[in-house]
């Protein structure tokens, strides 16, 4: 609507009579966009009404869901191939942002699309870099990131917890951030408020579960965090895609460790889905865990899993900018496997380092695990290096966690090779990065901007956003007040010229940002 175009919707916050309104709207043509969910769609009264209404296109966004195996099934959107039966004259269109090849054939099939064409663009997002770190210290290596390089700016952190959302976020406010929760368990009301501050206001910090995020359209999203690994590269891919919508430098970044995996692995087996389904999840999380312990170029890596490619490693992600270091593993590996076969493959990860590095603790004497010719061999590694080590046996398959057994460590058949010393292998070796400049200044203004007038355009945007009660960006996005810094527009002639000034805006906004440059201008 504050694009000019006739848009609407039917869910249930609507009461009957707004509901009755949007209904009589439809049947009269006079709306250009209806949004419906499937699960109201598929109903028979809804299907009446829109076979009494001017139709001209089903457009079907996050069609993804439709798939079986994906990561975001819902089963109502299986019933959307309806629409072919009940609606053959009209068009359709699915629409995704995270769908591999096989999604992709299983989205035609299962929306009876035929022989519909795929246009398919690029999964790269240039301007987004990806960072991944293991968690040692996750509140302080947080804090660290927003204040090195995010101080003022608009973003999502994402956490696997309902509880751990609203921690994080008091947690933030009370070290002078602007934080505010979001997951499915706040009552409508808060969702609404706190979804409105992120949308209008500059410099929100929303901390949510993956609850937020879909249809949410905010350009000047800064950085997207996650506290918790994400369950599957596509989840990754779509929350990370939030990021850098104006095109602008942005943050993908996240921590992890072998926790998460076994976190949602628990998750996984306690879900009523058939083994077929839950040995696909398992593979999307494994593909996950690659994702993260992997030492060459993540954007490759992450463009290959949709099918997509890229030459050369893109200079933009943690791996390019300071490639890992790696060190000789096979010793400890192998000492980790012969610690995990001799002690029965009934034990966790905590309780193997302690025989490892010898500890004297009651569960090891328990179990006489102290007479094993494992017990003390691997004194020269703390406690760290050796979850590193397990971490990464567990993302290579050489290890795997038996969740029957409430997380303990299994052998796979790949572990022989290396057992039997046919084999080296070489591991990460896991230190906290030291920011470059580089990666201190990435964010940051372009150097030859002027500072003072793109600080008063901003506020003049923010006043007339208030004004509306509208978001900032629908006034014009940064990337168009900065083209106003670069080329200081000095008439409506000169400013229409600008990318993101269209006629309207012109119009609408033209006289007032042309008085700020020219305000500027004069006392510079």
């Amino acid at each position: 609507r504050q694009q000019g175009v006739r848009a609407s919707f039917l869910n249930s916050t609507l009461d009957a009579a707004g509901t009755r309104e949007v209904e009589s709207q439809l049947l009269a043509g006079e709306l250009d966009l209806l949004y419906i969910a499937p699960e109201r769609l598929t109903q028979e009264r809804c299907l009446s009404l829109l076979e009494q209404s001017p139709i001209s296109l089903f457009a079907i966004d996050e069609a993804h869901c439709v798939s079986q195996w994906g990561h975001d099934f819902r089963a109502d959107y299986l019933q959307l191939s309806l629409l072919h039966t009940r609606f053959p004259g009209i068009p359709r269109i699915a629409l995704t942002a995270t769908a591999d090849a096989r999604t992709r054939l299983e989205i035609i099939e299962r929306l009876d699309l035929g022989s519909a064409r795929q246009f398919i663009a690029g999964f790269d997002r240039p301007n987004i870099r990806y960072r991944i770190a293991l968690k040692h210290n996750p509140r302080q290596q947080l804090l660290r990131f927003l204040r090195d390089e995010h101080v003022g700016d608009a973003g999502i952190i994402y956490c696997m917890s309902r509880r751990k959302t609203e921690d994080i976020a008091t947690w933030l406010g009370e070290q002078g951030l602007d934080a505010l929760p979001y997951h499915a368990g706040l009552d409508a009301a808060t969702r609404a408020s706190h979804q409105a501050r992120f949308l209008r206001e500059d410099g929100v910090i929303m901390v949510a579960t993956i609850a937020f995020g879909m249809g949410i359209d905010k350009p000047d999203v800064r950085f997207v965090a996650h506290l918790d690994m994400p369950k599957t590269v596509e989840s990754y891919y779509q929350e990370t895609g939030r990021a850098g919508r104006d095109g602008l430098a942005a943050n993908a970044w996240m921590i992890y460790g072998l926790q998460d995996v076994i976190k949602l692995r628990q998750m996984m087996a306690a879900s009523g889905g058939s083994e077929e389904h839950k040995r696909a999840e398992q593979h999307r999380l494994n593909a996950m865990l690659g994702l993260c312990e992997i030492t060459s170029c993540r954007r490759q890596a992450l463009l290959n899993y949709f099918g997509d490619k890229l030459d050369e490693p893109c200079g933009n992600c943690d791996s390019c900018l300071e490639p890992a270091d790696t060190w000789d593993g096979t010793e400890a590996a192998r000492m980790a496997l012969s610690a995990v076969y001799r002690t029965g493959q009934r034990f966790g990860v905590n309780h193997l380092i302690e025989v490892l590095r010898g500890s004297e603790a009651d569960k090891v004497m328990q179990f006489d695990h102290h007479l094993l010719p494992t017990y003390g061999v691997g004194k020269q590694w703390d406690n760290n290096q050796w979850r590193s080590v397990f971490r990464q046996l567990v993302a290579r398959g050489l290890l795997s966690v038996d969740l029957e057994r409430f997380g303990t460590l299994r052998l796979e058949e790949k572990c022989r090779p290396l057992l039997r010393g046919e084999q080296q292998i070489e591991l990460r070796r896991d230190q906290p990065r030291q920011k470059t400049a580089r990666q201190q200044t990435r964010t940051a203004l372009p150097a030859d901007i002027d500072v003072g007038l793109w600080e008063a355009l901003r506020e003049r945007r923010r006043l007339l956003a208030e004004e509306q009660g509208v978001p900032p960006y629908v006034i014009f996005h940064d990337r168009t007040l900065q083209e106003m810094c670069f080329h200081l527009p000095r008439n409506r002639a000169e400013l229409g010229h600008i990318s993101g000034v269209g006629e309207r805006k012109l119009e609408k906004y033209g006289a007032q940002f042309l008085q700020v440059i020219e305000q500027h201008a004069a006392v510079s």
